[in-house]
């Protein structure tokens, strides 16, 4: 089926949904439906400058795809994060403290702070092994003993969108009508009856992909060529784990078995030999990942986690390859 509008999972879509003047009222909605049950309504937001330079060396530049605050001076941090980092929760740590250290002020100050939020829509699970079927998270900074709220101002929100699997019939709230439509929109071609309400109409509308001017449809196209090499290097990276660990699990086998029988010598040759050019294949495999991944300029702490290459063996890769 042809799709009919924009990805928000690229750059681009993205922020033509929540990151123009023209849209704010999209975002100050999705912000409410995610935040109003702990935080009250949101009345008005304005962008603010969403770049912000670093003290230190390694990281003189951050930039945040939506920075904006609302009436009340509080910050709001929204993202979407398309591919796992090894230490992504420390990353939603450290990018929140810009927030708080802006807010200080020269001469006397008394250091109160109004509140931050960091909000991150996930393209993956927040733990690679998670079992649990939660998909929202909502962190904040307690008093481990009597499990009460040590402090209002830092607030983490993380949204797994893979795994929101409600279908149109039993959604039952803003919030669940939004992710829906987040997680389904290129593939959408109407509004769910449920969903047939002013805002979500206005989604439909700016996410059309026949509305986009020829420069826009030019960035919404490598925009989304970007995402589907991601989504490539991120399931190559999958098959390949599990072919690696099938192929090792049975092979292995195999020769632990048989080696105890007559025909040892033979048949070590002969699985050791089919062994060593399966795995030689899979290295192949992982190091064309790397290679790719580092193309379309992917940390790398990124390229660790996908191909699960240690860092100083992909330095030496990518010096190799002139990368």
């Amino acid at each position: 089926m042809t799709e009919k509008y924009i990805n928000p999972f690229t750059d681009f879509g993205f922020k033509k949904l929540f990151g123009e003047e023209a849209t704010k009222d999209l975002l100050l909605d999705f912000l409410n439906a995610v935040l109003h049950d702990d935080e009250g309504i949101i009345t008005s937001l304005e962008f603010s400058k969403n770049e912000h330079l670093g003290k230190m060396e390694l990281d003189r530049k951050v930039v945040f795809d939506i920075y904006c605050t609302n009436e009340r001076g509080e910050k709001f941090i929204v993202e979407m994060q398309k591919a796992r980092q090894t230490y992504f929760k420390d990353r939603s740590l450290f990018y929140a403290t810009f927030p708080i250290q802006e807010q200080a002020i020269t001469g006397n100050w008394d250091f109160k702070l109004k509140a931050v939020y960091s909000i991150s829509i996930l393209d993956f699970l927040l733990e690679e092994k998670s079992e649990e079927d939660a998909y929202f998270h909502k962190i904040k900074l307690i008093d481990t003993v009597t499990k009460k709220v040590f402090s209002n101002k830092l607030t983490f929100v993380y949204i797994e969108m893979p795994k929101f699997d409600k279908a149109k019939e039993d959604l039952t709230n803003q919030f669940e009508k939004w992710l829906f439509l987040l997680k389904h929109l290129p593939r959408l071609q109407n509004l769910p009856i449920k969903m047939q309400e002013k805002i979500f109409k206005k989604v439909m509308n700016v996410a059309e992909l026949a509305k986009l001017n020829r420069e826009e449809r030019a960035a919404y196209e490598y925009s989304l060529k970007n995402y589907r090499d991601l989504q490539n290097v991120k399931d190559t990276y999958f098959s390949e784990g599990k072919l690696e660990g099938k192929l090792e699990g049975k092979l292995e086998g195999k020769l632990e078995g048989k080696l105890e029988g007559k025909l040892e010598g033979k048949l070590e040759g002969k699985l050791e030999g089919k062994l060593e050019g399966k795995l030689e294949g899979i290295l192949e495999g992982k190091l064309e990942i790397a290679i790719n991944a580092r193309k379309q300029g992917l940390p790398m702490d990124v390229i660790v986690a996908i191909t699960q290459l240690t860092e100083k063996e992909l330095k030496k890769i990518f010096e190799d390859k002139g990368l």
